[in-house]
């Protein structure tokens, strides 16, 4: 279980993320200076390319990356950065989709449950 962290705009992990901090440092998106340890990391979806794999992998390795990830579409960049963490280090970050109009449902503070096997509970921050 985690408290969210929503962002209604895409987000590059290349150049966006310091995966040393866990913190937002691309200084054009709205979650600039936000940190993702410990959170779960709403966005709609990822933007840039595989290179942003590696820096979620980066993060998720140093402990700074969020505790699971939920999307608008199924995003492959996020999913082999999760992937690759799990596979090399036995790190697993959830990664979950939700339909568009339920993830414009979720907000900051909430707090969000999700099982290995998908399932996930919303409560309200």
């Amino acid at each position: 279980m985690g408290s969210l962290l929503v962002g209604r705009e895409p987000l590059s992990f290349w150049g966006g993320l310091d995966p040393n901090t866990g913190e937002v440092i691309d200084r054009r998106h709205p979650l600039t200076g936000q940190r993702l340890t410990n959170r779960i990391l709403a966005i709609p979806h990822g933007r840039g390319s595989c290179s942003a794999s590696g820096v979620l992998l980066e993060a998720i390795c140093n402990g700074t990356g969020p505790l699971a990830i939920i999307t608008s579409r199924i995003d492959p960049i996020i999913g082999l950065g999760a992937i690759l963490a799990e596979e090399l280090y036995g790190r697993v970050v959830p990664v979950a989709v939700l339909g568009a109009d339920d993830f414009l449902e979720l907000r900051s503070g909430d707090r969000v449950t999700i099982t290995m096997s998908g399932e996930m509970t919303l409560s309200r921050g």
